[in-house]
């Protein structure tokens, strides 16, 4: 076996979770039959993995297919038959209005016949906004950007997003009645609910009304009066309204990746320990956690004997109450480790996102080790002062230690890597 540097080592299990959440590799596995003749396959969708997704059907169904996806910018889309609109991400604009207008009118007087078929992917609540009336795009950006503050979870932010739109929530399987539609997922939020993924336009909604302005409540941010009025007068489709003709799978999930990533750990000799595919809470607390088990692994062996690496998926949050830096959650969730450890001789760790998007930065995540905090130190840069300011970004940037990779075509959340080392090494060159 070859030794490989731990950082070498971290990047490549996080390059090979990205890959297994390529989704044209398994898509093809989950199509439907064709429809039969006069029927049409109209196809829509949305979301950093949908460009991969809808090339894939394509390729699979040839010219058989028409339809419309919305996708982020700089995202390659070599698709023919299906119209690609570059629309935005994280903050919606008039594009994902447009984007989502135009899905509405993809699914519109449609018959029996034919057949929906919707690719989903992470991303997609922002690449398709139209607020319900009496709610503007700007009420939408303000009211998603508080809630993002806040430190609410993905469910409850979603939940909201449901509420004061007129294609989330199972709106667009709606409008396509009385068409079959199939839904094919790439999950990126923590338990792969169908219903949360992108907001869920063309699932059935798991929330009631009252839900969303409970959230809101809960975090203090005030309640919409377009929020109530929607609630109260036009209520989300149910499981039972949209009905059988509804089908849905998931093609990629978090687990995947994170069994892809311990597969790649077993061929260097480094025993996996995969903790969960759905962990979520603050970063900075879950940095400080994810230390915590580093050093009970390093010392004791429990719950797993080094060489190892502890493997998770999830997302985590940032709650805001004041001026901010630059920084996405894994890179707060990675300077948390780091501090927590601090400069322990046998861990090292990455924390990415596995779109290539850590927030709304450039950056996937960032890499640590036993070094981070005294090369940061030696530089001049305090760790807790970074972190305190959010501004964790900053602080990798300056030691050369964020990941880099560009928009990956994918996204199944979050993914973390923490290596612990035997005392003496056989799988991995610490050098």
């Amino acid at each position: 076996m070859t030794p490989v540097k731990p950082a070498v080592f971290l990047r490549q299990l996080f390059d090979h979770a990205v890959a297994a959440a390529q989704p044209g590799r398994h898509l093809v596995d989950h199509l439907p039959p064709p429809p039969r003749a006069p029927g049409r396959t109209i196809v829509v969708g949305a979301g950093k993995a949908t460009a991969g997704m809808a090339e894939a059907l394509e390729a699979a169904r040839g010219g058989e297919v028409i339809g419309t996806i919305a996708i982020p910018e700089g995202t390659p889309c070599e698709c023919r038959a299906i119209e690609c609109l570059v629309s935005s991400h994280p903050v919606p604009d008039e594009r994902s209005v447009a984007a989502a207008r135009r899905m509405r009118e993809r699914v519109t007087g449609l018959t029996a016949n034919d057949q929906v078929i919707a690719l989903i992917s992470g991303g997609g609540s922002a690449l398709l906004c139209d607020p319900v009336e009496g709610f503007s795009l700007e009420d939408k950006r303000a009211l998603t950007g508080a809630l993002l503050k806040s430190g609410a979870t993905i469910r409850e932010i979603n939940c909201v997003r449901q509420a004061v739109s007129r294609i989330k929530g199972g709106r667009l399987a709606a409008l396509a009645a009385p068409a079959p539609v199939y839904t094919l997922l790439v999950s990126d939020v923590p338990g792969d609910d169908p219903a949360t993924i992108a907001s869920g336009p063309t699932v059935a909604s798991p929330f009631q009304a009252g839900d969303a302005a409970r959230v809101l409540e809960r975090y203090g941010v005030p309640v919409p009066d377009a929020l109530r009025t929607a609630e109260r007068e036009d209520p989300l489709p149910s499981a039972t309204e949209l009905g059988d003709r509804c089908h849905h799978a998931i093609v990629c999930s978090p687990m995947h990746s994170l069994e892809a990533a311990a597969a790649t750990a077993r061929e260097h000799g480094v025993t996996p320990l995969i903790l969960g595919d759905a962990l979520e809470g603050e970063a900075a607390d879950m940095g400080t956690i994810c230390a915590g088990i580093a050093r009970s692994v390093a010392l004791h062996g429990q719950p797993v004997a080094p060489p190892a690496v502890l493997l998770s998926g999830g997302e985590s949050s940032v709650t805001i109450s004041g001026p901010a830096g630059r920084g996405g959650r894994n890179t707060e969730l990675a300077l948390a480790m780091a501090v927590a450890l601090a400069g322990h001789d046998r861990v090292h760790a990455i924390a990415c996102d596995t779109d290539g998007i850590d927030g709304s930065e450039r950056n996937a995540g960032a890499l640590i080790g036993p070094g981070t905090l005294e090369r940061g130190r030696a530089a001049g840069l305090d760790p807790l002062q970074y972190l305190a300011g959010h501004d964790a970004y900053t602080y990798f940037e300056s030691l050369d230690d964020l990941v880099i990779t560009g928009p990956t075509g994918t996204n199944v959340n979050d993914f973390r890597a923490i290596l612990i080392e035997a005392a003496s090494t056989t799988g991995v060159d610490r050098g």
